[in-house]
């Protein structure tokens, strides 16, 4: 089953944001993400709607974090996305006729409501800046500059 890896690539790209020096293309981010610029367009535009990021247009125009980074958690950024499904597993059938499968779907059904619980809470409690943190203390062990240009060359 595939996963939705949309959060995690959203925040790569935030992270990369928030150490590049002004703007960030459509084009640079799409390469970060391995995917299109237009995808990361629309993507974009929703965060931009929550006024996590803004754009500029023209040359020298691209995306730029536009938030405190040390107010915004994990989940925000989520529910600006849509609120994706979080777990990629289910019930077989959603209206069994079968009392053993309507046993397993009420017992399966409770427990990943509170999975996800579980983890929505944790999203809510790490921020952007923490990301960062850890990012910055990677980074300390590893010299050199940090460019997204080159940490995405392909």
């Amino acid at each position: 089953m595939k996963r939705n890896s949309q959060l995690s690539g959203v925040l790569h790209v935030l992270l990369h944001m928030a150490e590049h020096e002004g703007p960030v293309t459509s084009e640079m981010l799409a390469k970060a993400m391995q995917t299109n610029p237009v995808v990361i367009r629309r993507i974009m535009a929703g965060l931009r709607d929550e006024g996590y990021v803004r754009s500029e247009k023209g040359h020298g125009g691209g995306w730029s974090i536009a938030c405190d980074m040390s107010t915004v958690t994990l989940r925000d950024i989520h529910e600006a996305l849509g609120s994706p499904a979080l777990l990629a597993i289910g019930n077989r059938t959603e209206t069994p006729g079968c009392l053993v499968e309507q046993a397993v779907n009420a017992q399966l059904d409770k427990t990943f409501e509170e999975a996800e619980a579980l983890l929505l809470r944790r999203l809510g409690e790490v921020t952007l800046a923490a990301l960062s943190a850890d990012f910055h203390k990677r980074f300390a062990k590893r010299r050199g500059a940090h460019q997204l240009e080159k940490a995405h060359a392909g």
